[in-house]
């Protein structure tokens, strides 16, 4: 079998997005299939129109260098019209059986335009909606005049492709509400790969020491700091945890968006020094900083976008044997039984997390049936092996069709 899979970016980038796609790629492969992958013009950095990253072929979508590909909405149009070409082009080059987009719609559609030609089907895979993500990012408002021509592209292209998978129920049933048929949508949620996450480790002592944590019960984030994460909860509840709990600090690991609103209310609360900002550190070096922390925290605000994806962090900290505290946003719930594999505070109160991490702190006595029963999740529910074995019916079923 021979799959085209049309993408933003390669796969080496270390994002969520990027290592669910290296893990269906390794997985295929792994079973024998041949799989391509192209990349859009929004793969910067590259002028080759094909190179290898780190054991992976891509094919390259040149940037279009006309002046309205520098317009708003006209540059969207010269991304699916560039990709368009490509894809077209490769496809009579490789001869795929079937091409297998991934969001955005940016993707889908460019893959419908070069399929149609060759009569061949196509697969749309859809992680988040491009709409929602733009709000957060503070580049749309909902349901504004951008809001509703990104949905309706999303919306073009979901009636249109052959099949589509999808990575959770919230973003299945949101589908569903729009109007596309239950049986064309197959959830292929987000896993782990098992071999790669050992159980926690011994904290490094001289790291610890380090960042002034000797003899400190420790609670932490992991990963981006975008508004959605919520981390301005975490910091407001540490006031409250730290009348019963004064040796508590929290460790935040990472950058973006929010670092410096982060770091002033932290000041602001009067618990800068009870808060360690590391900044962003070497991927190589991210477990060490894991082994730091007795409780990790995802305190997820309420919104579209995280009420539909289920996020990729809390599966890696199952997979680590970490026990962890998460708000109850429909992504978290469809992860995490509260008092099973994890612990739920309800989302966007500083008063639940701290009560309910505090309730936490006190009973170290439960943690070992919280790590066992998030580590048996992953490793019976949410394996990439388990999950990628589901593209094997759906290719088959659109290839027999």
């Amino acid at each position: 079998m021979r799959i085209l899979h049309i993408l933003d970016h390669s796969i080496p980038l270390h994002s969520g997005y990027t290592f669910r796609t290296l893990a269906i790629l390794k997985e295929q492969r792994d079973l024998g299939w041949e799989t391509f992958h192209v990349t859009s013009a929004k793969h910067t950095g590259s002028v080759a129109l094909e190179e290898e990253v780190d054991g992976w072929h891509f094919y390259r979508t040149p940037e279009h260098s006309r002046f309205a590909s520098r317009l708003p909405i006209l540059n969207q149009i010269a991304v699916i019209n560039g990709l368009a070409r490509r894809v077209a082009d490769i496809v009579r080059i490789i001869k795929p059986d079937l091409l297998h987009a991934h969001s955005p719609a940016l993707n889908a559609i460019p893959a419908l335009i070069a399929a149609r030609k060759a009569s061949i089907p196509v697969i749309y895979e859809v992680r988040a909606f491009w709409e929602d993500a733009a709000v957060d990012h503070g580049t749309s408002s909902e349901w504004g005049v951008r809001y509703r021509l990104t949905r309706g592209l999303e919306n073009f292209a979901l009636r249109r492709v052959d099949a589509i998978t999808t990575i959770c129920e919230g973003l299945r049933n949101d589908m569903i509400g729009r109007g596309i048929a239950p049986e064309k949508i197959t959830t292929i949620p987000n896993a782990v790969d098992i071999e790669k996450f050992a159980a926690s480790r011994p904290a490094n002592e001289s790291l610890k020491e380090q960042f002034g944590l000797k003899s400190k019960r420790i609670i932490g984030f992991i990963g981006s700091f975008y508004a959605y994460e919520g981390l301005d909860i975490l910091l407001r509840a540490l006031p409250i945890m730290l009348l019963q709990h004064p040796d508590l600090r929290v460790l935040l690991v990472g950058g973006g968006p929010q670092d410096g609103q982060l770091r002033q209310l932290a000041s602001q609360l009067g618990i800068g020094d009870k808060v360690i900002f590391t900044g962003r550190v070497p991927h190589d070096k991210v477990q060490d900083y894991y082994d730091l922390i007795d409780v990790l925290v995802y305190p997820r605000l309420s919104m579209r976008l995280t009420d539909l994806v289920t996020p990729l962090k809390p599966l890696e900290a199952m997979a680590q044997g970490r026990v962890l505290a998460a708000s109850d946003v429909g992504g978290h719930q469809e992860l995490i039984r509260d008092n099973h594999n994890g612990i739920l505070f309800k989302s966007g109160d500083p008063n639940s997390l701290a009560q309910k991490v505090g309730e936490l702190i006190n009973v170290p006595g439960r943690w070992e049936d919280l790590r066992r029963a998030g580590r048996e999740f992953v490793e019976t529910e949410r394996n990439w092996r388990k999950s990628v074995a589901k593209y094997q019916f759906i290719y088959s079923n659109l290839l027999n069709k």
